[in-house]
């Protein structure tokens, strides 16, 4: 059998990172607007969010995309450097949760809402997945966190659970919804995550990541 050429396995390669991207982030914003549907709580980044939202008027997804462009200016103090997927974070993550809003209706029923909340975190981990195993950069939040841990010298876990804490009670003081999903969330992302980072790993890119090797702190991984 005659190999194909290097570089048109390169080509297909990208090409297969750039599916993983995209896709993943479009399901990230979706994943996110099943959880505001389900109405038990959203996870930290996104109380934040929907507090913004109840006092600005602005949609849960534009302040998502305001809130990643701030994160996104204190990486250079930090010397981070964003990638592709970084600048594609800040823009369609918000921009597909908009949109999954618009197209899912509010279910009124616990006997709905807890499918949904369960299907919502399932989404969420195979989108988390699939972006990380693209390697294009991480998220504005996670450059937060991996910077933050290169300056201070204090663990990932320690540096991650510090700013989501921070996050979730500044979004809970602001009015965002916190509850039974918030909690079911934090649990059960990084280990479905983990799960998904196998399943979507890419020869010859590399799964190991800090995002990946702390996958079971709680986390808003995308974003």
């Amino acid at each position: 059998m005659v190999s194909r050429p290097r570089f048109l396995r390169r080509g297909s390669r990208i090409g297969r990172r750039l599916v993983h991207l995209y896709v993943g982030l479009v399901l990230y914003g979706a994943s996110d607007a099943l959880l505001v549907r389900a109405g038990l709580g959203l996870d930290p980044w996104d109380v934040l969010h929907q507090g913004v939202t109840r006092h600005t008027g602005l949609s849960i997804g534009t302040v998502s995309i305001i809130a990643g462009a701030l994160v996104l200016l204190l990486w250079w103090p930090l010397r981070q450097l964003p990638g592709l997927g970084t600048v594609s974070n800040v823009f369609l993550v918000g921009l597909s949760l908009d949109a999954t809003l618009r197209l899912v209706p509010v279910p009124h029923s616990l006997t709905v809402r807890v499918p949904l909340l369960a299907a919502a975190i399932v989404l969420n981990a195979i989108a988390t997945g699939l972006y990380i195993s693209a390697r294009f950069g991480p998220g504005p939040r996670d450059g937060l966190m991996t910077g933050l841990h290169r300056r201070t010298g204090r663990s990932i876990r320690l540096v991650r659970t510090a700013i989501e804490v921070a996050v979730l009670v500044s979004g809970f003081l602001l009015g965002g919804s916190v509850g039974v999903g918030t909690v079911a969330y934090a649990l059960a992302i990084g280990p479905l995550a983990q799960v998904f980072l196998g399943v979507f790993a890419l020869p010859g890119t590399g799964e190991g990541t800090v995002v990946a090797r702390d996958a079971q702190a709680p986390a808003r991984a995308c974003a």
